[in-house]
Formats: structure tokens, sequence, C-alpha cells
């Protein structure tokens, strides 16, 4: 089955029919009332964009990597290597195994490519900042991470003749939307919140596999990956933390490396506090009232029945001034909406003028492209698969 976020079928129908969020939100609520208690929201929102006969999947031989989604099959596309690893070897069952993986960008994004055991042999064949056509691939889900894997007929073809991809600039902030946690409906990615820590938790520590960065078991004497085998484990680790905006509280989770900037401390460091737990005290008495700026996707947690927040970036020492200019901008945003005279605009909009010498900070494209690579390379795990770590809240 191909899930479609009721957030992207949303700005499908936008795109396509020209309709606000609004009325289209209202529309999926109509056909809720409707249908009452036998659709969910997202099934809504795939019924209204039928009616309105909006194309949700793009035709075959079109897509781009924003238009993939777990479940897809037979998927092809063109795309440029924007990052390459190293093929490591695994035994699992005694047999031994080999695994491979790339990152493959368009101008809509990037997107994980895995090759396993005779699959790896491609690896020879290209090197970072080739264009390739992958032809016959799928597209699953690996801990909220979209992946594309390769059929036994699949293809990989290396520059091919003709084929010009535009390269991935990142995320710009621009595309970013800020939002009050109130607004969230769980189904966001890309969202910008700023929230004042309320409650930080200790770090929690777990065994990983080197190869994947999936979750181990250990019966004392050996270590097994599901994938790999037996494995030497390595230690990763999660934070958490209530933010609160002044109109409502989520709960947000860290990982490794936004854990790191979090805390403004080192990998080593963190890693301390695994055999000192004591020290940690401190670091949340500290952490207490920050103001912290976060990037990244929400999701419902049914089981607790709240939305959760996992950083994808994590801003401290947050400019004031920065904030103010945002917030005039909004304002003349607003403004511009008004049945007035333009003149009348003007002067409204004289009135939003910030402090002398306000700088907006802006966080460079390259930065962010390298912060969402290194994001999606080192998040493969989720709270979903730490239930015996997770903290009753």
């Amino acid at each position: 089955m191909i899930e479609i976020p009721t957030a992207d079928i949303v700005k499908k129908i936008q795109d396509q029919k020209g309709l606000s969020e609004g009325e289209i939100r209202e529309k999926i609520n109509e056909k809720l009332k409707q249908l009452s208690g036998l659709i969910s929201e997202q099934g809504a929102a795939h019924i209204i964009a039928n009616e309105l006969g909006v194309q949700l999947l793009a035709e075959e031989g079109a897509a781009k990597i924003s238009d993939l989604y777990a479940g897809m099959r037979n998927v092809s596309l063109p795309g440029k290597v924007t990052r390459k690893f190293e093929v490591r070897t695994f035994t699992k069952d005694g047999r031994e195994g080999k695994v491979g993986s790339f990152f493959l960008g368009d101008e809509t994004g990037q997107i994980r490519v895995t090759l396993w055991n005779d699959q790896t042999a491609h690896f020879d064949t290209f090197k970072e900042g080739d264009t390739l056509r992958v032809s016959n691939a799928y597209v699953k889900e690996n801990r909220g991470y979209k992946e594309l894997h390769l059929n036994s007929d699949a293809k990989i073809e290396v520059n091919p003749e003709g084929v010009h991809v535009k390269e991935f600039q990142g995320v710009p902030r621009a595309q970013r939307e800020r939002k009050a946690i109130k607004e969230l409906t769980g189904d966001e990615e890309n969202i910008e919140i700023l929230g004042t820590i309320v409650q930080l938790y200790d770090p929690r520590f777990f065994d990983v596999c080197p190869e994947c960065n999936k979750r181990v078991t250990s019966d004392g004497d050996t270590t097994v990956c599901a994938e790999h085998g037996e494995v030497t484990p390595q230690t990763n680790y999660v934070l958490s933390a209530f933010l609160d905006d002044g109109t409502g509280t989520i709960r947000a989770t860290f990982w490794r490396q936004q854990s790191q900037r979090l805390l403004e401390k080192s990998d080593a460091e963190i890693l301390a506090y695994k055999e000192n737990p004591a020290a940690f005290a401190d670091v949340k008495t500290e952490m207490l009232g920050e103001i912290i700026k976060v990037v990244g996707r929400c999701k419902k947690n049914e089981a607790l029945d709240r939305i959760e927040l996992t950083a994808g970036l994590v801003f401290r020492n947050i400019d004031p001034e920065e904030e103010l200019e945002r917030l005039r901008k909004e304002s003349e945003a607003q403004v511009d909406k008004l049945d007035a005279p333009q003149e009348l605009k003007e002067q409204i909009k004289e009135t939003l003028e910030p402090p002398p010498h306000a700088a907006k900070v802006e966080v460079t494209e390259d930065v962010v492209e390298e912060e969402i690579t290194n994001e999606a390379e080192e998040e493969a795990i989720s709270l979903d698969d730490l239930d015996d770590l997770e903290e009753t809240l």
C-alpha cells in the first residue's frame, strides 16, 4: 500500500487546483463528518483529491525524488550521486553478505539507495557527482525515512546520454514553515518550532549495529543484528525534552548529532554520562529555560495520543532581532492582504520597522544540506524501536 501523508495530499491539491489550505481542510472535515467513524483524515484527503481529479502520484518515468512514497514499485528516475559510502561485508547465519549505499539527489531532495550482495558491483562504475538513471526500483520506509532498493531486474545507468539533473541545493530556509505548537497536526515535515525547554530528560544509551545503525540484541556473550548477524556493537544515544512556545507543549527527540548540537558537547563528552549519569543533573538545570529553534518533522504517537517532534536541526543562541525581523515580514504580508489603498498600506508598514542595526542571521544552504544528509545517514532508528528505553512521561 502506498501511503501519502495528509500534508502532501493537501499540498498537491493546492498546487493543482489553486485552493487554499483552509478550503481543503474544510472539505476534509466535511468528509470526515459525512463518513463518521468509517475513515481516517488521510483517507478523507484521498477521497477529496480523487473527487477533484488531483493526480497524487507522478506518471511513470516522470518521478522526482519528492514524488516517492513507501510502497511504490517499478520506480525509474534520474539523479545525481551526492554521497557514496563504502561497501561493507557482514555475516548472517554463517553466510557472508555485502551491503552498500549512496545518496541520489535532484532539485527536489535526496534519497538513500541501498544495494545488497551482487548489486554492490555497481559501486565500481560510478563516483560522487555522476548522474545515474535507476530503473525498476522500489521504495520502502526504514525507520521513518524513504529508501530506494533494487529489484533483481533493476538497472543503473551511469551518465546516460541526454539526461541532465539539477543539483539538490539543500532545504532553503524559505521552505521551512514556522508553526505554533497548537497548530501541529502530526504529519508535518520540515517545520520550525521556537520554544523554551521546560523539561530535559537523561540521555538514553543503547547498542546498535555498526553496519546499519539498528538496535541489536545480546545474550551476554554475543551481540546479534537481525540483518548482519554477530557484530561488535557501537553505543548510540537519544535525548528528549519538552518544549513550550506559549501555545502548548511538545515532546522533542534529539538523536546523536542533534543531541550534540543541543548540549553543545562532543560525542565523547555525552558518552561519558553513561558511566557517570549523576553528572548530567547540572546540565538539566542549566538547560531549563533555554530558548531553542528546532527544525524537524512531527508524527502522532498513537499509543500516547500526542504529537511528537523529531529534530533534524537545532539552533541555540537565538537572535531576538532576527525574530523581530521575521515577525515584521509576517506582519507586512498580512498588511498586503488588506483591502486598502497602497498609500495607507505603506504607512502601516512604516510602523513595523525593526530597531536599528537589526541583522538577520541565515543558515547557508550548503550547511543545511550537510546537516540533512548527516541526519539521514545517522537517524536510522526511532523511538518505536526503543520501547524498552522509553520513559513514561
